[in-house]
């Protein structure tokens, strides 16, 4: 199958929170958050970290290889999402980015650092998080979609995704930027590009409804055709539902999407029929965790190194 090693990893690192809840501090601009005023705070966290735990057992079940950190601490409620501030590339190349609240940035871990240097080929870290010093950000995979096949970083313009640090990371790590404007339904620019497109071997979902720009929406479109990959078009209500924030990871026998089961809900039966004919699904329940606004993909930093061999 096409490309499937290089876009779809083997290995990912989840972040299990011990007490999680919604960020005040980023709910401004991020219109996917909610509240569930039903349940305490500690309720919430409890759910929340039993959710992780149960897709990450769910994951592991289907092969694959899964990092699992704790966050016992209290100062992070985002710690859940560590794709946003890191990435990992072929070559041993690792990416450490500027995060755009102040509460994000005390996500950055330096074991999660030293795991990826330990058990893989890390060649070198490329850290862009002093840019915050600047006002300048770039929420790794959550505020760009990579195609690491092609070497396209599509990117939805934001307050996470400064046009001019996507053009650094992409000079860097040999991507070509394709930056766009996107809205949701009640016209509020969306906070991550990673929230309405997912980019497998041969599928991608995507909400091309919410790329203002006709001509950019049909570039995007065309750029995925070309590429040879069967194209999934969501509404903004599927965007809403968390169905483009989904990943497609190597599994112990093929690929796999990994989807909330509220994304995968809000599929159509034709929809569905087009990701199976690419990989199997794997619904993954996280309703608690999408309070703040992610989900699946969010949860999931994959891992695109090479492993090292028994006694490297």
């Amino acid at each position: 199958m096409r490309g499937v090693c290089a876009q779809a990893p083997r290995s990912v690192v989840m972040i299990r929170p011990h007490h999680f809840l919604p960020n005040d501090e980023t709910a401004e601009d991020n219109a996917f958050q909610s509240r569930d005023a039903s349940r305490s705070a500690e309720a919430i966290a409890a759910a929340a970290y039993a959710e992780v735990t149960i897709a990450a057992r769910r994951l592991e079940a289907a092969g694959v290889t899964v990092h699992l950190f704790e966050d016992e601490t209290r100062g992070s409620p985002d710690s859940v999402f560590p794709n946003n501030w890191f990435s990992t590339h072929r070559g041993g190349h690792v990416a450490i980015y500027p995060m755009f609240a102040p509460s994000r940035r005390r996500e950055r871990r330096p074991d999660v650092i030293e795991l990826l240097k330990r058990r893989y080929r890390v060649q070198d870290v490329i850290d862009y998080s002093g840019l915050e010093h600047d006002g300048v950000y770039l929420e790794g995979t959550g505020a760009m979609v990579l195609d690491h096949a092609e070497r396209v970083a599509y990117a939805a313009r934001s307050n996470r995704c400064n046009e001019a640090a996507l053009e650094r990371f992409c000079t860097h790590f040999n991507f070509e930027p394709m930056a766009f404007d996107a809205f949701d339904a009640a016209g509020r620019a969306i906070y991550h590009t990673n929230v309405l497109m997912c980019i497998g071997a041969e599928l991608g979902l995507v909400g091309l409804a919410a790329i203002r720009t006709a001509a950019r929406r049909e570039e995007i479109r065309e750029r995925l055709a070309d590429g040879g990959r069967a194209i999934v078009e969501l509404s903004h209500r599927q965007v809403a539902d968390f169905a483009g924030n989904a990943i497609e990871l190597q599994g112990r026998d093929g690929p796999i999407l990994a989807i909330s089961s509220r994304g995968w809900r809000a599929l159509s039966d034709a929809q569905r029929a087009v990701v199976e004919r690419c990989c199997r699904p794997l619904p993954l329940d996280v309703p608690t965790i999408e309070l703040a606004g992610g989900s699946i993909r969010c949860m999931l930093a994959g891992l695109h190194l090479s492993e090292r061999g028994a006694g490297a």
